[in-house]
């Protein structure tokens, strides 16, 4: 399948953004080697450093990123994207929109579960690999373990400073600098097999079945490392619209992938001849001279990695708000030329905060690798899962393979969260608490709404019925546009009927604008306009955009224009309703949730800046409604 970013490659660009791919979608999965290791031969708690720990852990973590990685993302996952665009919200609602209705509730559920746990990804990777890039430093010289808790903190507070002047400049060298970071990961890794060439044979899965065989005690928690070497994976299909299928392949087969074996089987060759290495067997396979480099460009692949999970959870809040699962918030477009670079200022706050709190609590990479993986985890077996319901709701024969030859890489996922289960009491429950508050978050959103929305059908009226009185008691027509923004397309919205009601008028364009987001990344621009005139003068506009898009209500008029409105909307007053929301009514949501949503409801951004509407062009008409 040929998604439609890759469409806009020629084979000339293609390479330039595989280059780009290396710096957003391989950061985090390129610095997994800085920790990945020494936490697979420390799991349960003693460093077992012989020949068959040590190709036993190569062996499970050569699979794992040949099966998990190569197979199932870049070979099938992949392949199914929601017109070019990639990740969980995307697959979720692909396979809403293929799938039998019975299984919506099921598919709704693993998208919301899925938002959730990538905002505990979000807290936990910057902390981890900026950790374990300055711990570097105590390689160099023991004196300064005391200075990496300081130095990771002022590097994780410049970064989330820097978020809101945009990534746009910075990162046109995120691939350059991933490129030697990849380079500089192949040739000391190379330079370590060199010295003990029997180290590959690793690659024989016997090893690693032996291997799980005689340590079957300490099994799940070596699997749960194990699984530190493939986090990342999901970033792969997320940024899928950014770069394209053939970018992100040519990336990973001829750059990251060859780049981590090579490091992961040279740290292995080192632990055999030096198992004392064990403490930092990543730092310790470079030469001493060229230790504070390494760590310079170490600490710069942590930012890089970072900053991709950062983006990641920024646009992954902007599109569970369109798709309304989150509250209106501030969002800033940091990039003029790049429409999916954004910036939430609420959001990278608390990031910041639980961030460094993370630092300040596990104090070290090694404690910190405990509690990260069950997030990713979750993700990975959400996404297959959905990709398993969509392959299953398709008729072609192409479909069906794929979901058979899917359904044992499914069972190697289920292992891989089952192992990091085993890691929650050691930390794994804070990914899971940050999920779970964003999860209540949500639910509570969508339920609040739900709840306000009936309440407005109720209070509102049937078009019949209102045009009914207006030919008995017809208003005052006054000259000029105006445009009521309405959820409802099937009735007139309480802001125009209250209009009607208490100032007697009725503009001689009144336009009824419902904006309906549809389940799909981007609707393109001059479709899914309907516009009809129910009553002479006035006129009912439906919109459609997409997840992914700006909903700029002054430009999708000035579409309507040109799609058979017929008359200018530039000077247009918007009537938009300001309703005080309070708790009441003992249907619904229990007390505590609903207080929950009034204050959501209270602190969100003002419509009209979600929309794009001059304050100047604004009237609100408030009332109150009970939930």
């Amino acid at each position: 399948m040929k998604d439609a970013t890759e469409a806009t490659f020629g084979p000339r660009t293609r390479g330039a953004v595989a280059l780009g791919a290396l710096g957003v979608v391989f950061g985090d999965i390129g610095t997994s080697p800085m920790y990945a290791m020494r936490a697979c031969l420390t799991a349960g708690g003693a460093a077992r450093v012989d020949a068959p720990a040590v190709l036993g852990v190569l062996s499970l973590i050569f699979w794992a990123l040949a099966l998990t990685i190569t197979v199932k993302y870049m070979l099938i996952i992949l392949r199914n994207d929601n017109r070019g665009e990639g990740g969980v919200l995307a697959l979720t609602a692909l396979a809403g929109s293929e799938s039998p209705r019975r299984r919506a509730g099921l598919i709704a559920g693993f998208g919301l579960a899925g938002c959730a746990l990538f905002y505990g990804d979000g807290i936990i990777t910057p902390a981890v690999t900026v950790l374990s890039a300055v711990e570097g430093l105590e390689t160099i010289s023991p004196k300064f373990e005391s200075l990496v808790t300081p130095i990771a903190i002022m590097v994780l507070l410049g970064l989330f400073g820097l978020q809101r002047r945009g990534t746009g400049a910075l990162g046109r060298w995120f691939g350059p600098i991933m490129l030697v970071w990849f380079l500089v990961l192949g040739a000391f890794g190379l330079n370590g097999i060199l010295r003990e060439p029997h180290v590959l044979e690793a690659v024989n899965p016997a090893y690693a079945l032996g291997f799980l065989a005689q340590n079957a005690g300490v099994s799940l928690l070596v699997i749960g490392s194990v699984f530190l070497a493939v986090t990342g994976g999901e970033a792969l299909y997320a940024d899928l619209g950014h770069f394209g299928l053939q970018p992100i392949r040519m990336a990973w087969f001829f750059v990251a992938w060859p780049a981590l074996l090579l490091n992961y089987f040279g740290q292995g060759a080192l632990l055999l001849s030096e198992p004392d290495a064990i403490a930092n067997p990543f730092f310790r396979l470079a030469p001493p001279e060229l230790l504070v480099p390494l760590v310079v460009l170490a600490s710069v692949a942590a930012i890089i990695a970072s900053q991709a999970v950062i983006s990641g959870v920024f646009s992954m809040t902007q599109q569970a708000l369109q798709l309304g699962f989150l509250p209106r918030l501030r969002i800033v477009q940091s990039s003029a030329e790049a429409v999916g670079q954004v910036y939430v200022p609420s959001v990278n706050v608390m990031l910041c905060v639980a961030t460094i709190a993370l630092v300040l609590a596990f104090g070290s990479s090694a404690n910190l690798a405990s509690a990260y993986g069950i997030a990713v985890a979750s993700t990975m077996v959400i996404e297959t899962s959905l990709l398993l319901l969509l392959l299953r709701a398709r008729v072609q024969r192409s479909d069906q393979l794929l979901f058979y030859g899917l359904l044992p890489l499914a069972l190697i996922d289920l292992s891989f969260f089952v192992a990091n289960v085993a890691k929650i009491p050691q930390g794994g429950w804070v990914p899971l608490l940050v999920a779970g508050a964003a999860l209540l978050v949500m639910r509570t959103w969508i339920s609040g709404r739900s709840s306000v929305s009936e309440q407005l059908r109720r209070l509102g009226s049937a078009e019949s019925r209102f045009f009914s009185t207006l030919e008995r008691s017809p208003p005052a027509r006054v000259p000029g546009v105006a445009v009521f923004l309405t959820s409802d397309a099937a009735s007139i919205p309480r802001t125009l009927k209250r209009n009607v009601e208490h100032n007697g008028v009725l503009h001689e364009k009144t336009i009824l604008l419902t904006i309906a987001t549809r389940r799909v990344p981007k609707v393109p621009r001059g479709t899914g306009i309907s516009v009809r005139e129910i009553s002479q003068g006035v006129y009912r506009v439906e919109v459609s955009i997409g997840f992914m898009d700006q909903p700029d209500v002054p430009r999708l008029l000035r579409e309507t224009e040109r799609r058979g409105l017929g008359f200018a909307t530039q000077d247009a007053t918007y009537f938009l309703g300001r309703d005080d929301v309070v708790a009441g009514s003992p249907r619904g949501m229990s007390s505590w949730r609903k207080q929950l949503f009034l204050f959501l409801s209270r602190n969100a951004q003002f419509a009209g800046a979600h929309f794009g509407i001059a304050p100047e062009r604004i009237v609100e008409i408030g009332g109150q409604i009970e939930i």
